[in-house]
């Protein structure tokens, strides 16, 4: 090659590189962004969801983008976390969005409701069945925006010092309880509590609250509930499919390049996804070491169970009646659960019933 012709083209090179490097640094600028969770470290499967999260985000930027997270209390409760997402004091959090229905009960339709959706229904709905987008036409007005980032399947009902037989077992206890649940159990004289997940166990051990429910039972067993509790009950019929969220304050959503933005909602899915894998993974050997430790495993009766259902009727006109942006996403909600049983009775709860009753023979 002539000097003259290796020098124009060099002079190509060093323009375009020129041109290059800003359009990188305009799609990918560097940015810091907090994140601060509900959840305390202690508990690796929800906590642990932000920071599968967060590592994502920053792989994929070379750590342009990082996202730093923060255990309930670093920077605000737990509880607070809306709040601290939408007045801007951390541009996001980790939280379940039941936790606010004292704001407005809508909120729990994000995470869960009584005799609501099960785990892939409820990813379904909120990723293809419209509930998603519902959802955020909801928390815009709370200055956020949301994607689902976690689910801990079905959870169990929780402990309680006490049996249960019949529903008038359940008159007078104060119990743990989140989201819009406690005000379902209410109508069957249940006094519930809200009470962050690191309060539980004190509050129990002092009797501040008789019965409390969390998660299930890999993280129940690490935070020693079976120490003070004896029984404990299953299926928490309202939480079939609790979803946590990524909640992003809306004018720093706003801000974001677009890849960013996506990049968000695809680390978000991956949260969602791997919670779901550890908790399906981790809670069969910890039910099986409760037991083996003295644990009486009980199933809700089914005088129970149908009393509790009728009570969460009531409590849903009673709410639909009062508050339009619910009665849309229940009502919505509500009949795609509809749906989704009349096929799930037909292949998947068939399958699961026979594998359930044939397993000692495969």
């Amino acid at each position: 090659m002539k000097r003259r012709d290796f020098i124009k083209v060099a002079g190509i090179g060093a323009a375009g590189a020129a041109i290059a490097s800003p359009a990188i640094a305009q799609s990918m600028p560097e940015i810091k962004w907090r994140l601060t969770s509900s959840f305390p470290k202690s508990l690796d499967t929800i906590y642990g969801a932000a920071e599968v999260f967060a590592k994502a985000v920053a792989e994929a930027t070379d750590n342009r983008f990082q996202i730093q997270v923060f255990a309930s209390g670093e920077i605000v409760p737990g509880l607070q976390a809306l709040d601290a997402t939408s007045n801007g004091t951390v541009e996001m959090s980790h939280t379940a969005t039941y936790y606010y229905v004292g704001k407005d009960p809508t909120f729990a339709l994000g995470t869960a409701v009584p005799f609501g959706l099960n785990s892939r229904m409820q990813t379904s709905w909120l990723q293809v069945g419209g509930g998603g987008e519902l959802f955020n036409e909801f928390l815009k007005g709370h200055n956020v925006v949301g994607f689902a980032a976690g689910n801990t399947g079905c959870q169990m009902g929780g402990w309680f010092r006490k049996e249960l037989k019949e529903p008038a077992d359940l008159s007078g206890l104060k119990m743990r309880i989140g989201g819009f649940a406690g005000r379902v159990l209410t109508k069957l004289g249940v006094v519930p509590q809200q009470v962050a997940g690191g309060d539980i166990y004190p509050s129990l051990e002092k009797g501040t609250i008789d019965a409390a429910e969390w998660v299930g039972p890999y993280d129940d067993e690490k935070l020693g509930f079976q120490k003070v509790a004896k029984y404990y009950y299953y299926p928490g019929w309202w939480e079939g499919g609790p979803t946590l969220h990524n909640l992003v304050n809306i004018t720093k959503w706003e801000s974001l390049p677009a890849g960013y933005k996506s990049l968000i909602k695809t680390a978000s899915s991956l949260a969602n996804e791997t919670m779901q894998a550890r908790y399906d993974a981790y809670n069969p050997p910890a039910l099986k070491r409760l037991v083996a430790g003295g644990t009486q495993l009980r199933p809700f009766s089914q005088s129970i169970m149908d009393a509790s259902l009728k009570a969460a009727n009531e409590v849903y006109t009673e709410t639909s009646a009062t508050n339009p942006a619910f009665k849309k996403l229940y009502e919505n909600m509500a009949a795609f659960r509809n749906d989704q049983y009349t096929w799930w009775q037909v292949a998947e709860s068939a399958f699961d019933n026979y594998q359930v009753r044939s397993r000692t023979r495969i």
